[in-house]
């Protein structure tokens, strides 16, 4: 029980990936933070972005569900997704409850925070940044695209991503970063999970100026399309480590071997997937 109560985790991506990683980190409880993707532009999240701005709560949402070890009324609400043919059809109310309360919120993470704490959620969730960004994306072919559903159906590989516009980290998750004894990059998509919290500058930093944290990255536990299927895990780790100021990955976890890898990374093979 002595691990828990001093040593501190931080898990970065989105996704359902995210979240898995954070229900295994429950024992951690306020020790662990996720620091989560706030990009997206699809489904109920999207359409809520779309007609009322602010960043993506979707894949905060879904950390928080995996993290509710008391169900109740307050779970089952949040929890709850609309059904039928009309506006409504398709919205999760834990989306709209997390919107509303950013409404009365001065602070994108006091809402989270509120969210929290009526459900028991020990674990802290922290958005990468508190100000609405989309991501971009150029192809080897000089076309920009905009958005994640977008940058997932790309036909082209990419050069860059970018974030449009330019914001600030979530000064919380900087701070956590900096005092982490490990640091956790996925699973999950990627190029829309996993990458953007590293585009921004401060958390690349953090990751690079904690040299004692162990950083760890996890291989998505599915196949990926799209330009990240294409993409060898020798260039994601690459990619990563760019975005990290070059600072190296310790460790990277995955279900198959990889000897390629073996001359320049500590690769360790293990069945991810839950019993």
């Amino acid at each position: 029980m002595s691990l828990y109560k001093h040593k501190k985790v931080v898990a970065i991506g989105g996704g359902h990936g995210l979240g898995r990683v954070l229900a295994a980190l429950n024992v951690f409880g306020s020790n662990a933070t996720g620091i989560v993707t706030t990009t997206d532009n699809g489904g109920s999240t999207g359409r809520i972005r779309h007609c009322q701005g602010g960043i993506a709560w979707g894949d905060t949402r879904n950390c928080i569900n995996q993290l509710i070890t008391e169900p109740s009324i307050s779970s089952m609400m949040f929890e709850y997704r609309f059904k039928g043919a009309g506006e409504l059809n398709g919205h999760n109310l834990g989306n709209l409850m997390l919107t509303a309360l950013d409404h009365l919120s001065v602070r994108p993470l006091d809402a989270i925070n509120l969210i929290r704490n009526m459900l028991k959620v020990d674990v802290n969730i922290v958005p990468m940044s508190e100000h609405p960004a989309d991501l971009t994306a150029l192809s080897t072919e000089g076309k920009w695209v905009t958005g994640e559903t977008s940058v997932d159906e790309m036909q082209q590989d990419l050069l860059r991503l970018d974030l449009d516009p330019e914001v600030p980290a979530t000064r919380e998750g900087v701070h956590a970063i900096e005092h982490a004894d490990a640091i956790i990059l996925g699973p999950g998509s990627f190029l829309t999970s996993v990458m953007p919290p590293l585009l921004l500058p401060e958390i690349g930093h953090a990751i690079a100026n904690n040299t004692q944290a162990k950083l760890i990255f996890v291989e998505n536990l599915s196949p990926e399309y799209g330009p990240a299927g294409r993409m060898s895990l020798a260039k994601k780790l690459e990619w990563c480590e760019r975005a990290c100021q070059a600072r190296e990955i310790d460790v990277i976890l995955g279900a198959e071997p990889h000897p390629e890898l073996l001359d320049k990374w500590n690769c360790i093979t293990r069945d991810l997937a839950s019993p």
